[in-house]
């Protein structure tokens, strides 16, 4: 097996996701209507938070679903970037969240509505 970044489609799709939005969230299902629990809480903490973004459903291939777990080396789904960096997953969002973290995290990135 040769590994080389130009021959894949998947990581060159996760990529450019990151890179093209600020805010990503990689979960099952979308935002609307996540198909798991864990997704369904990082939908409703960035709504709350009023932050602006996109959700990737990671049910539609499981290449992708495979691609995002070794992009980020992390085993679960759902994944949060924020400025292309790796936040991290359900449990991580819920911690910053609680904490206040999150929202200063994306307030200083100046990705939440004032």
């Amino acid at each position: 097996m040769t590994e080389s970044t130009t021959a894949d489609p998947i990581r060159d799709f996760i990529e450019s996701a990151v890179a093209d939005h600020p805010v990503v969230l990689f979960m099952k299902g979308v935002p609307e209507q996540p198909q798991c629990g864990f997704s369904a809480v990082c939908v409703q903490i960035l709504d709350h938070l009023g932050a602006d973004f996109v959700g990737v459903n990671v049910l539609q291939s499981d290449e992708l679903r495979q691609g995002i777990k070794s992009f980020s080396d992390w085993p679960t789904i759902p994944q949060l970037y924020v400025k292309g960096e790796f936040v991290g997953g359900s449990d991580i969002v819920r911690e910053m969240f609680q904490s206040g973290e999150l929202k200063t995290m994306l307030a200083e990135q100046g990705l939440l509505e004032a």
